[in-house]
């Protein structure tokens, strides 16, 4: 269902410029409040780390509290590193249901439509920790929270993730995400309910386009905070500046070359 979105007035438009202060505020404490807890489970897994595996090294099975504190841990971090891409959307968003508000139409919270949002890569951040988990107990990351320990593994998730950027499913998950106004005028739907949907819907684009990119944290370093924060940057340059598609292609064939030295580099 489309909207349309017709010229605001002046009284209008300043509300649509306040609406958009407070949004935008709203994103940054969101961003400032999971970024201070990643900075914090990341220093306090470096100091836990030395001492456990001077102890035990990396057999240390999970337990059932290790893994729910290993969740929460990769749901905040997805927090920290795909909100910040999704403030275009919820600032034109929030000016879409500001303008239907002054029209006495029904408008719905930007609240819901980041919830949305958020319960895919909640989702995301279960299979995170399953794969955490599995590859934890096969011995091929250096810790709980370490980097891979297999340069075949290393290796195999760079090409994967290079080969991704130049696929279709890339190339398309990327245009939904990069053309936030269209996204809206095309998939408008009313109430509550509709904007949680727009906001999954929305939340499966940027996971399609997004995926592998996390998953490299495996490779990186699921606790580095200079690939997190180098990583989050790159997804919001994808979708933010005027040339990330070319942007998104070049990083693919340096991650195709990364990925062809690490396996190399393990065989020989």
């Amino acid at each position: 269902m489309q909207t349309s979105l017709p010229p605001p007035s002046a009284p209008l438009e300043a509300l649509i410029r306040r609406d958009r202060v407070l949004v935008f505020a709203g994103v940054i404490a969101v961003t400032a409040i999971a970024w201070a807890y990643t900075i914090y489970v990341a220093q306090t897994s470096a100091d836990m780390g030395a001492s456990m595996t001077m102890s035990m090294g990396n057999m240390r099975s999970w337990s059932g509290v290790d893994f729910c504190l290993m969740f929460v841990m990769w749901a905040v971090m997805m927090v920290a590193m795909m909100v910040p891409s999704a403030a275009p959307m919820l600032l034109i968003f929030a000016t879409v249901n500001r303008r239907r508000k002054a029209e006495s139409r029904p408008y719905v919270s930007t609240g819901v439509f980041l919830s949305g949002y958020l319960i895919v890569w909640t989702a995301f951040a279960a299979v995170a920790t399953l794969g955490n988990w599995g590859l934890h107990q096969a011995s091929l990351l250096t810790s709980m929270m370490g980097e891979s320990s297999s340069g075949y593994l290393g290796g195999g998730l760079l090409l994967t993730a290079g080969i991704f950027q130049w696929s279709r499913l890339k190339y398309v998950c990327l245009t939904n995400c990069r053309s936030p106004l269209g996204f809206l005028m095309s998939d408008w739907k009313e109430g509550v309910g509709g904007a949680l949907k727009m906001g999954l819907s929305h939340g499966k684009y940027c996971l399609g386009c997004c995926w592998v990119l996390m998953a490299l944290l495996f490779v990186l370093g699921i606790m580095n905070l200079v690939w997190i924060a180098a990583l989050a940057a790159f997804v919001l340059a994808e979708k933010v500046v005027p040339a990330g598609e070319k942007v998104s292609k070049a990083t693919g064939l340096l991650l195709v070359a990364w990925g062809a030295w690490a396996v190399l580099n393990a065989a020989f």
